[in-house]
Protein backbone atom coordinates (compact mmCIF):
# COMPACT_ATOMS: atom_id res chain seq x y z
CA UNK A 1 0.00 0.00 0.00
CA UNK A 2 1.25 3.40 -0.87
CA UNK A 3 1.87 5.84 1.56
CA UNK A 4 -1.34 8.36 0.75
CA UNK A 5 -3.40 5.36 1.57
CA UNK A 6 -1.36 4.65 5.09
CA UNK A 7 -1.42 8.69 5.85
CA UNK A 8 -5.20 8.37 5.13
CA UNK A 9 -5.79 5.30 7.16
CA UNK A 10 -3.74 7.22 10.12
CA UNK A 11 -5.91 10.23 9.65
CA UNK A 12 -9.06 8.27 9.88
CA UNK A 13 -8.58 5.39 12.54
CA UNK A 14 -11.29 5.17 14.73
CA UNK A 15 -10.06 2.44 17.09
CA UNK A 16 -10.09 3.24 20.60
CA UNK A 17 -6.66 3.65 22.25
CA UNK A 18 -4.95 3.18 19.08
CA UNK A 19 -4.42 6.92 17.91
CA UNK A 20 -0.85 6.69 17.67
CA UNK A 21 -0.53 3.51 16.14
CA UNK A 22 3.01 3.34 14.23
CA UNK A 23 1.83 3.10 10.43
CA UNK A 24 5.34 1.88 9.30
CA UNK A 25 5.06 -0.81 11.84
CA UNK A 26 1.63 -1.72 10.39
CA UNK A 27 2.41 -1.53 6.71
CA UNK A 28 5.57 -4.29 7.25
CA UNK A 29 3.14 -6.04 9.02
CA UNK A 30 0.40 -5.80 6.38
CA UNK A 31 3.40 -6.58 3.85
CA UNK A 32 4.36 -9.60 5.58
CA UNK A 33 1.10 -11.16 5.71
CA UNK A 34 0.30 -10.68 2.51
CA UNK A 35 3.32 -12.37 1.28
CA UNK A 36 3.19 -14.88 3.79
CA UNK A 37 -0.12 -15.79 2.12
CA UNK A 38 1.32 -16.24 -1.16
CA UNK A 39 4.09 -18.20 -0.14
CA UNK A 40 1.40 -20.62 1.84
CA UNK A 41 -0.58 -21.03 -1.31
CA UNK A 42 1.78 -22.10 -3.75
CA UNK A 43 3.73 -24.25 -1.28
CA UNK A 44 0.03 -25.55 -0.33
CA UNK A 45 -0.24 -26.73 -3.79
CA UNK A 46 3.04 -28.18 -4.66
CA UNK A 47 3.73 -30.37 -1.50
CA UNK A 48 0.80 -32.33 -0.34
CA UNK A 49 2.63 -33.50 3.20
CA UNK A 50 2.36 -29.20 4.42
CA UNK A 51 -0.90 -28.49 2.27
CA UNK A 52 -3.00 -28.32 5.12
CA UNK A 53 -0.74 -25.97 7.63
CA UNK A 54 -0.06 -24.08 4.80
CA UNK A 55 -3.72 -23.87 4.09
CA UNK A 56 -4.56 -22.51 7.33
CA UNK A 57 -1.06 -20.36 7.61
CA UNK A 58 -2.66 -18.67 4.32
CA UNK A 59 -6.33 -18.41 5.27
CA UNK A 60 -4.84 -16.67 8.74
CA UNK A 61 -2.39 -14.70 7.35
CA UNK A 62 -4.99 -13.28 4.87
CA UNK A 63 -7.83 -12.15 7.72
CA UNK A 64 -4.97 -10.50 9.95
CA UNK A 65 -4.06 -8.69 7.06
CA UNK A 66 -7.45 -7.98 6.29
CA UNK A 67 -8.35 -7.17 9.75
CA UNK A 68 -5.25 -4.00 9.70
CA UNK A 69 -6.49 -2.45 6.96
CA UNK A 70 -10.13 -2.31 8.84
CA UNK A 71 -9.48 -1.04 12.05
CA UNK A 72 -12.70 1.03 12.28
CA UNK A 73 -14.52 -1.39 15.71
CA UNK A 74 -11.10 -3.39 15.96
CA UNK A 75 -10.17 -3.38 20.03
CA UNK A 76 -6.87 -3.63 20.70
CA UNK A 77 -7.20 -6.67 23.29
CA UNK A 78 -9.08 -8.17 19.57
CA UNK A 79 -6.06 -7.70 17.62
CA UNK A 80 -3.94 -8.69 19.95
CA UNK A 81 -5.16 -11.51 20.50
CA UNK A 82 -4.78 -12.25 16.60
CA UNK A 83 -1.73 -11.36 16.41
CA UNK A 84 -1.04 -14.07 18.74
CA UNK A 85 -2.88 -16.37 16.53
CA UNK A 86 -1.17 -15.93 13.41
CA UNK A 87 2.06 -15.94 15.18
CA UNK A 88 1.00 -19.38 16.25
CA UNK A 89 -0.19 -20.26 13.27
CA UNK A 90 3.15 -19.13 11.14
CA UNK A 91 5.14 -21.02 14.01
CA UNK A 92 3.36 -24.41 13.44
CA UNK A 93 3.55 -23.79 8.85
CA UNK A 94 7.10 -22.92 9.36
CA UNK A 95 7.62 -26.15 11.09
CA UNK A 96 5.90 -28.47 9.08
CA UNK A 97 7.43 -27.06 6.05
CA UNK A 98 11.56 -27.00 7.54
CA UNK A 99 10.64 -31.09 7.49
CA UNK A 100 10.62 -30.61 3.73
CA UNK A 101 13.02 -27.25 3.10
CA UNK A 102 16.50 -29.41 2.48
CA UNK A 103 14.65 -31.08 -0.63
CA UNK A 104 12.30 -28.08 -1.56
CA UNK A 105 12.55 -24.68 -2.25
CA UNK A 106 9.27 -24.03 -2.00
CA UNK A 107 8.82 -25.80 1.44
CA UNK A 108 12.21 -23.61 1.98
CA UNK A 109 10.68 -20.19 0.46
CA UNK A 110 7.23 -20.58 2.79
CA UNK A 111 8.89 -21.05 6.06
CA UNK A 112 10.86 -18.08 5.59
CA UNK A 113 7.94 -16.46 4.50
CA UNK A 114 6.06 -17.56 7.87
CA UNK A 115 9.49 -16.50 9.87
CA UNK A 116 9.23 -12.62 8.08
CA UNK A 117 5.20 -13.06 8.84
CA UNK A 118 6.11 -14.11 12.49
CA UNK A 119 8.94 -11.38 12.87
CA UNK A 120 6.64 -8.63 11.82
CA UNK A 121 3.14 -9.93 14.22
CA UNK A 122 5.50 -9.33 16.86
CA UNK A 123 7.03 -6.05 16.05
CA UNK A 124 3.48 -5.29 15.80
CA UNK A 125 2.32 -6.24 19.20
CA UNK A 126 5.68 -4.96 20.79
CA UNK A 127 4.39 -1.16 19.27
CA UNK A 128 1.03 -1.89 20.63
CA UNK A 129 2.16 -3.06 24.00
CA UNK A 130 3.82 0.10 23.91
CA UNK A 131 1.17 2.24 23.20
CA UNK A 132 -0.18 0.80 26.19
CA UNK A 133 1.89 1.48 28.60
Amino acid sequence: MDSMMMDAMSAEMKMPGMEMMDMAVMQACIDACAACEQACVVCSTQMMDCAPACMNCADMCGTMMRSMLRLQGMTPAVMMSMLDACIAMCQMCMDECMKHAEHSDVSRMCAQACKACMDACTAMRESMMKMAS
